[in-house]
């Protein structure tokens, strides 16, 4: 499997959108589980993200073959990949008030371009949940991990993310990352309880600029947008948070991980 990963980084990120869309395809195929979640989520979500089941099908398999380059790719190389850029004077702004910046970045689109590509510009610490492919592990941590300051999914973890805050450099962290017992809430998500971080909200408290982010993932393999967005609402809370996370999810349905388990856990998940 290892071989097979370092070699898929090699390979033209079209290629590996193509080769992205069949795995897609199959494993939605294969597995009545994932079915059944991505269905019901999207019939949550409402018409909108029914209509783009489909390609969310074949989305979710690019995001996963696409990560190979993204980790293990030289970092020039892959900040090339961001062809266009929107929001980035949310980033200077910050800048200019010395504040920290805490950029939440949901399963939307390229959610790991959006850490790639501001490493480039400044420190950026990162939630790393270690998985649980031994294999896989000294790859990220030597990968990713040689452009990102990665903070483990503990208290230390947060200790670190507090610690980069206070000395105003940036955070990232997948905000509708179900957490573990004990680190969430139950807050409304399209209108159903989802056991939900409340890390985001608190970090979002200490007064640091908080930034919502995704890449936008262009057709043909032709790279990124990255798209950053300022909070319409409070999000001080679990509840505020994803009721933006929402807000960002409708404008490209169709690159939303919809497959995900988002509501495990509760009496009405099957």
């Amino acid at each position: 499997m290892e071989f097979l990963f370092r070699l898929l980084s090699h390979l033209p990120l079209a290629m590996l959108h193509n080769l992205g869309a069949l795995a897609g395809w199959l494993a939605y195929l294969l597995s009545s589980a994932y079915r059944r979640h991505l269905r019901e989520n999207t019939a949550q979500a409402g018409d909108v993200a029914v209509a783009a089941r489909s390609q969310a099908v074949a989305a979710a398999g690019k995001n996963l073959l696409e990560l190979p380059k993204l980790w293990l790719r030289p970092q020039d190389e892959v900040v090339e990949r961001v062809v266009q850029v929107s929001g980035w004077e949310l980033v200077e702004a910050a800048w200019r008030a010395g504040r920290g910046i805490l950029f939440l970045t949901p399963h939307l689109g390229c959610f790991e371009i959006a850490a790639q590509y501001y490493a480039k510009h400044g420190p950026i610490t990162a939630l790393y949940r270690r998985p649980k492919q031994v294999w896989l592990a000294p790859i990220i941590e030597q990968g990713r991990g040689a452009n990102l300051k990665l903070a483990p999914a503990d208290l230390s973890g947060v200790r670190k993310l507090l610690k980069a805050l206070k000395n105003g450099e940036a955070v990232g962290i997948l905000p509708d990352q179900a957490p573990g017992a004990g680190e969430g809430v139950w807050a409304p998500f399209f209108g159903r309880p989802a056991y939900t971080m409340t890390l985001a909200a608190r970090l979002a408290q200490t007064g640091a600029t908080v930034i919502f982010a995704y890449g936008e993932r262009l057709p043909y393999g032709a790279g990124y947008h990255l798209r950053l967005f300022a909070p319409e609402g409070d999000v001080t809370t679990p509840a505020g948070i994803n009721r933006e996370i929402e807000r960002l999810v409708l404008m490209c349905p169709e690159q939303y991980l919809w497959g995900y388990n988002r509501y495990k856990g509760h009496p009405l998940a099957s």
